[in-house]
């Protein structure tokens, strides 16, 4: 609902995109998570496993099975209401307060990106569920039911960030074997750090020369991996992220996109009467592929 008794020159830059502020062509959540457009209020994500490798002909037809992976799903309601007196419209100078309204819708942009590392971050079914297969999306005990490949894997460690332990994790990302058993051979190409860790992150991934070796010998991961840094994690956590997969860690399932929902003025309130703003959204997050993100250290 749109008051007629709000400005028009806000409501129209409203409707138009959150009163003027343009969505990011390249989200700062894009690394990470993928947008999922759900068309209805709930439902169930599915999705098939790994393919099989093709087999010798031996005369006969042999087929050979998927499995099926199904994740349920529910966004829910968020909303961002703000206010501004009529006469601090009025009376504005400078623009600046209509400026601070036009940056209220923008907020969604953050939460969405600030949540999604969030996210990335926890995977201990506490805050954003489990994943396809019931578990942590961080877990030792990783394992498709109905699968030809039946051995536990694991994407967890506990080990602080150092040029061997980034190693020691990389190898073990590298040699992950998908639901038929053949190695996924996703390219890790981004490390996640908290802020704490960001210079060690940058000798990792942008250090020509190995800092920890005596004959400087040379980096071979610089140029290879990227690194972001992200407030949204815990203190010396760190992960491995595949980020330019198809698939991604983290889904970010999308009933309704941010929108300007009511407008209204309530004349009789003091300094001029008060102009409601209320910005609404529904969706919420869920995990992908555990293969697209390895925890070094939570």
């Amino acid at each position: 609902m749109i008051s007629g008794n709000v400005p028009q020159h806000l409501a129209l830059l409203a409707k138009t995109g959150f009163l003027t502020t343009a969505l990011k062509p390249v989200p700062d959540w894009a690394p990470i998570a993928q947008m999922v457009i759900l068309d209805a209020k709930s439902g169930t994500l599915v999705d098939l496993g790994g393919a099989p490798m093709p087999t010798r002909n031996r005369g006969k037809f042999n087929a050979q099975d998927f499995i099926e992976k199904s994740l349920a799903v529910a966004p829910v309601d968020w909303e961002l209401p703000v206010t501004i007196e009529g006469n601090a419209i009025k009376d504005d100078q400078t623009g600046k307060l209509l400026g601070r309204v036009r940056s209220a819708g923008s907020n969604f942009q953050r939460h969405i990106a600030q949540t999604a590392f969030a996210a990335l971050n926890d995977g201990d079914g506490t805050n954003y569920g489990t994943g396809y297969d019931g578990l942590n999306f961080y877990s030792n005990s990783h394992l498709d039911k109905g699968a030809a490949y039946v051995t536990l894997q694991d994407n967890l460690d506990s080990l602080a960030l150092s040029m061997t332990n980034f190693e020691t994790v990389r190898v073990k990302a590298k040699l992950a074997k998908d639901d038929q058993g053949e190695f996924t051979d996703y390219n890790y190409d981004l490390l996640v750090v908290d802020p704490t860790n960001e210079r060690l992150a940058f000798q990792i991934t942008s250090n020509p020369e190995d800092a920890n070796t005596a004959d400087r010998a040379r980096n071979p991961y610089n140029g290879r991996v990227n690194a972001i840094v992200s407030p949204k994690l815990d203190t010396g956590a760190w992960l491995l992220v595949a980020s330019n997969e198809t698939i991604k860690p983290v889904l970010i399932v999308m009933r309704e996109m941010p929108h300007l929902e009511d407008a209204w003025k309530d004349p009789e309130a003091p300094h001029g009467g008060i102009y409601y703003f209320n910005f609404t959204a529904r969706y919420q997050f869920y995990y992908g592929d555990w293969r697209t993100a390895f925890m070094g250290h939570s």
